[in-house]
């Protein structure tokens, strides 16, 4: 039926990939343009000295929507890629020396849990109960379901009534959790996609469920591996990607889109354009010239956009046997930190931080006896905070590394082979990120499913969204039902 249509996709993240795969799993003859030298998006990969740091995302847990889009293409995902399980989930730490490791194990988790507050024992089942009730109607139904039209919202509304997605994360799970440490436990992983535990929509505590259901999984040779792997499937179902090619302008005729043309003047002509670029900078550059684009990036302009990141790579001559490959480590405070990053217009004085060493899994990212690192603060986005991180940046990382020297990793400078940074000018600038957002729109509720900008554009009938910015959301499981969603919608309309 498809046979002599073409698609082009914008931005070589895992949405991109994902909805190319799909769509030339479909027949569509499709070509992934990519502006920066390697795929991947934000889950890019550096090398240095023998050392592999993944940029972006680490933590998978979905590995069925994975393993669904080689299906999709008839092959089996153990055939690209090895999925190495990560236990504990993660290491939560907090600065009065107390830990709790987040397992897949009720008992281990009830012990722990007892030992702060024995009536949280049952708290956290009835939590638990709530999470997956959310997670089967927020995820498994409506996850991968294009909110096209306000009528999909209404019909969601009574179930997402019923689950009072009215309340933040963190109410939610105070509903049910005494003890602030476990509070935060439970409700820290609205952060991972760049939602406020005491803003986001409580939909979010089904990542809790999402996680106890399929578990964190690792890809063996980081998540860069995971992101070869796409690239392969898509070229071997007899996909195209070009690697340095920014995109200039989505051309248009009249209500449709035409083409693309790269900076460098070539073109691509295609019967549908997909951008898993930024959903701004897909109106407001790519799209610049048309009205509306004009009238969307005015419209996105208005909107909440989610926190940024400073992150801190570093690779060090020595295996610091006592971490965990995922840590959380708290600062002093939680709320009030949280409010800043949010909504501050400054950097705060105590960050919290996510310490990852992923040589715990796989020591081959980094050279024998050494270990590669990173390190995540979320900091302010640069609309709220005009940091300028070329002078802050340098200082920033060395009160970090000070910190984890103190707390975590000592000896830590003494060790260090190689070090880079990544802040929020990076964002803004490499990844065409809106005030160096790094998670695109904030996603509470009245910026979640139909108030989301849409998978499919309501004037330019054949141009698409996928990733981030479109409906689900950020996190690898959104962007790759993001991807499931908007391919339902190219395909079903004959790519219109």
């Amino acid at each position: 039926m498809n046979e002599a249509k073409t698609a082009v996709v914008i931005g070589a993240g895992f949405g991109g990939l994902a909805l190319a795969i799909r769509l030339q799993a479909s027949g569509v003859q499709t070509t992934l343009l990519e502006k920066r030298d390697k795929p991947g998006g934000r889950a890019y990969v550096y090398e240095d000295q023998g050392f592999v740091f993944d940029a972006g995302p680490t933590v998978i847990t979905d590995p069925s929507a994975l393993e669904e889009l080689f299906a999709v293409a008839g092959k089996r995902m153990a055939d690209y890629v090895d999925m190495l399980p990560v236990a504990p989930f993660y290491r939560l730490c907090w600065e009065d020396g107390s830990q709790f490791d987040y397992v897949n194990d009720q008992e281990a988790l009830d012990r722990q849990i007892h030992a702060r507050n024995p009536a949280d024992v049952q708290g956290y089942r009835k939590f638990l109960a709530y999470s997956k009730a959310v997670f089967e109607e927020g995820y498994v139904k409506l996850g991968a379901v294009p909110f096209l039209s306000f009528r999909d919202m209404i019909q969601a509304g009574p179930a997402l009534a019923k689950l009072q997605a009215w309340r933040s994360v963190y109410s939610l799970v105070s509903r049910f959790i005494q003890d602030e440490h476990l509070r935060q436990a439970f409700s820290f992983h609205s952060l991972l996609v760049g939602g406020n535990p005491f803003a986001t929509s409580s939909i979010y505590t089904l990542i809790h469920a999402l996680e106890r259901r399929w578990g964190v999984w690792f890809p063996r040779g980081g998540t860069g591996a995971l992101v070869k792997a796409l690239v392969r499937l898509f070229e071997d179902i007899g996909g195209r990607i070009e690697l340095n090619a920014p995109v200039a302008r989505i051309e248009t005729q009249g209500a449709r889109a035409s083409g693309v043309l790269l900076e460098d003047g070539r073109r691509f002509a295609a019967d549908a354009v997909a951008s898993n670029a930024d959903v701004m900078h897909t109106y407001a550059a790519l799209l610049g010239q048309h009205p509306r684009g004009v009238a969307q990036a005015k419209s996105l302009g208005k909107k909440r956009f989610s926190n940024s990141l400073f992150v801190l790579y570093f690779g060090l001559d020595h295996h610091h046997e006592q971490l965990q490959h995922h840590t959380v480590c708290f600062g002093p405070r939680y709320q009030g930190l949280i409010d800043e990053i949010f909504t501050g217009d400054k950097l705060a004085d105590d960050f919290s931080l996510y310490l990852h060493a992923p040589c715990v899994t796989d020591p081959s990212l980094a050279p024998p006896g050494c270990g590669s690192h990173y390190v995540l603060a979320p900091v302010p986005h640069l609309g709220n905070a005009p940091i300028d991180w070329d002078v802050e940046g340098p200082r920033y990382r060395d009160r970090i590394f000070d910190y984890l020297e103190r707390r975590y990793m000592p000896g830590l400078r003494s060790q260090l082979v190689t070090s880079r940074i990544f802040t929020p000018f990076d964002f803004r600038d490499e990844l065409n990120a809106h005030v160096g957002s790094a998670f695109s729109l904030e996603p509470i509720l009245t910026q979640s499913a139909w108030f989301r900008p849409h998978n499919r554009d309501g004037e330019l009938a054949n141009l698409y969204l996928v990733g981030a910015g479109t409906h689900p959301g950020a996190g690898v499981p959104g962007v790759i039902g993001s991807a499931k969603a908007t391919a339902g919608v190219m395909l079903e309309g004959g790519l219109a």
